[in-house]
């Protein structure tokens, strides 16, 4: 230690220890996002208003499930056990400390939960409460969505108040990690605070509107300044608000994007970027990653650095992509199912039930259960990545039966109603895998730096 030569370490204006070489060049994009645009009043340039952490529960086993009915039954026990709980404490003489006094044998308890154990709060059942929910990539469960059974829910009123509001809005979701590579995924429906990613990596949520909280009033999530800044660069008065949000989509699924601020990615928002043309180039030149415009472009007093009508296209082909990409996620369940050959045990009973699904070493089939095992799964279907897993391997590690301590089953994602669901997802997950890995390569190339 006495011999080394140690190198004095000055943090940045972010408070960062550990910097990036494409510090400077990120923090010329447009924020996603902010915590000062969010605020009220607030006026710095981003392209959304605002976005909001998913709903964290701090006891998923008790308010998801993939059954509504089994939700329900639980959810009432939890708040007759609860209730019980208070009643005894209630009969004691209100005993200060809670912590020691409460049971945990039945009870998974948080902060918010003994912060309304103390007001007295009685907890009531609501079928109402029942909704959908995008919990994992491609994992839709049911979400008892309760203020007084969910730990945190953010600010997701204001994405979906209202069951209706799930039929026009979608919001692009966001993890920042340091621990797990940058994943991008969308949802039209209640988002976990984990969707993007998995546990412990937080997600953040875009949303194309926001509501008031009794969901009647609808409001435009794009800003009218990033809105405005888009038209000016591109010079194109015809661009809207649907066009920025699916060119942020198709732009956060860009592999030179990706790889290139994968750093920034890990600690921050993502930073959005035009894509332009040199203005002296000619046919065929490479596109690049372009800063917000200047004050004097912005006035529309300079001439701009690019070609306008060359790079207009390039949005464009963004949109477009970004369009299909989101159709084709939020649309997964009514995809094609791939065509995977299924092998049959003649040993085994036929059934279409899961226990928990697994890949052969080789990745090239999939043993869904003892009866039946599929094969022929491409390999590209793992190119496409969410976070530190693929698409089809999201399904397989959601999708299988959990049990409590005693042996007694927790989760169980079969459908009594639809008992090849599952098999169906598998195929379909795949088809959707293929055609991302494709709308991607046909992204337009853009070079690094």
């Amino acid at each position: 230690v006495a011999g080394v030569k140690w190198k004095s370490l000055m943090p940045d204006k972010k408070s960062n220890w550990i910097t990036n070489d494409t510090d400077e060049e990120f923090d010329e994009f447009i924020p996603i996002g902010s915590k000062e645009a969010k605020s009220k009043g607030g006026t710095d340039l981003t392209i959304f208003k605002t976005y909001s952490l998913g709903v964290s529960t701090n006891r998923d086993g008790v308010v998801y499930d993939f059954d509504p009915q089994r939700l329900a039954e639980r959810v009432e026990q939890f708040a007759e056990d609860y209730n019980s709980e208070l009643h005894r404490w209630q009969k004691k003489g209100r005993p200060k400390d809670v912590d020691s006094f409460v049971s945990y044998e039945k009870l998974k308890w948080s902060r918010n939960l003994k912060r309304w154990f103390r007001q007295e709060t009685e907890l009531e059942f609501q079928k109402s409460c029942i909704r959908n929910s995008a919990y994992r990539p491609f994992t839709k469960l049911w979400l008892y969505y309760g203020r007084k059974f969910i730990d945190e829910v953010g600010t997701t009123e204001r994405l979906y108040p209202l069951a209706k509001c799930e039929k026009e809005n979608n919001s692009i979701v966001v993890n920042v990690s340091p621990e797990r590579p940058f994943c991008v995924f969308i949802c039209n429906s209640i988002p976990s605070k984990d969707i993007a990613g998995g546990f412990g990596s937080p997600s953040y949520c875009m949303p194309l509107f926001s509501y008031a909280q009794d969901g009647r009033e609808r409001r435009d999530n794009v800003t009218s300044q990033g809105l405005d800044l888009f038209r000016l660069f591109y010079r194109d008065d015809s661009i809207k608000r649907t066009d920025v949000f699916h060119y942020v989509y198709a732009l956060l699924h860009h592999p030179t994007y990706r790889v290139r601020y994968a750093g920034n990615l890990k600690r921050e928002l993502p930073r959005i970027p035009f894509v332009s043309v040199a203005a002296s180039a000619t046919g065929g030149a490479p596109a690049k990653f372009s800063p917000r415009p200047s004050a004097q472009a912005m006035r529309g007093d300079a001439k701009p650095c690019h070609n306008p009508k060359a790079s207009a296209r390039l949005f464009h082909a963004f949109t477009d992509a970004g369009k299909e990409l989101a159709d084709l996620h939020l649309n997964y369940e009514s995809a094609k199912e791939f065509p995977l050959r299924r092998q049959e045990n003649i040993e085994a009973k036929l059934d279409w039930r899961v226990e928990a699904m697994k890949l052969s070493k080789d990745k090239k089939a999939l043993f869904y259960n003892d009866f039946l095992t599929l094969s022929g799964i491409p390999s590209e279907v793992f190119d496409y990545r969410l976070g530190n897993r693929s698409a089809l391997e999201w399904v397989i590690d959601q999708y299988r039966v959990t049990r409590d301590e005693n042996g007694n089953i927790a989760s169980d994602p079969n459908r009594e109603n639809d008992e090849q669901y599952i098999l169906r997802l598998v195929g379909q997950v795949v088809t959707v895998s293929l055609e991302t890995v494709e709308i991607i390569s046909r992204l337009p190339t853009v070079e690094a730096g």
